[in-house]
């Protein structure tokens, strides 16, 4: 992942956030390094500072299943600290300008039933929300079906 200058410094706020975290290499953080590798969420990740020439964009996104509303918000939260910014549809952009999609494992079979009442209510549900509520997407489906 190409940062400008503060790899460092994400790859500890991602360390904070996930509780499998860890960083790999360097040993030391407090010496500036051109690469910083860390572990979060099973995933090993590469940051580079390699200066302001390639900024992030949506293009690339960490994607997140989780599997109830309180794991969604605690995800939704910590990543929005210190003035990320919410997007639409479970997408937000952290402190960082890393693009992140916080989606709870019902998504899917909500917005993708084979009912197709069901789904488009559901999918205009989600449309309509910035951090997806579980519950909204129930009550959706559920009016779809009376």
């Amino acid at each position: 992942m190409w940062l400008n200058n503060d790899a460092a410094a994400a790859a500890q706020f991602y360390c904070t956030i996930f509780d499998d975290a860890r960083i790999i290499s360097p040993a030391d953080l407090s010496q500036q390094s051109f690469m910083v590798v860390w572990e979060m969420n099973g995933q090993r990740v590469m940051g580079l500072n390699g200066g302001p020439k390639f900024p992030q964009s949506a293009a690339f996104s960490f994607f997140v299943e989780v599997e109830d509303q309180k794991e969604l918000d605690h995800y939704w939260n910590a990543l929005l600290a210190n003035n990320g910014k919410e997007s639409m549809c479970g997408w937000l952009e952290d402190q960082f300008g890393v693009s992140w999609q916080i989606i709870p494992k019902q998504l899917a079979g909500l917005v993708g039933n084979s009912d197709p009442v069901i789904a488009q209510a559901c999918t205009e549900a989600m449309l309509k929300m910035r951090k997806i509520v579980i519950v909204d997407l129930q009550a959706a489906a559920a009016s779809a079906d009376n």
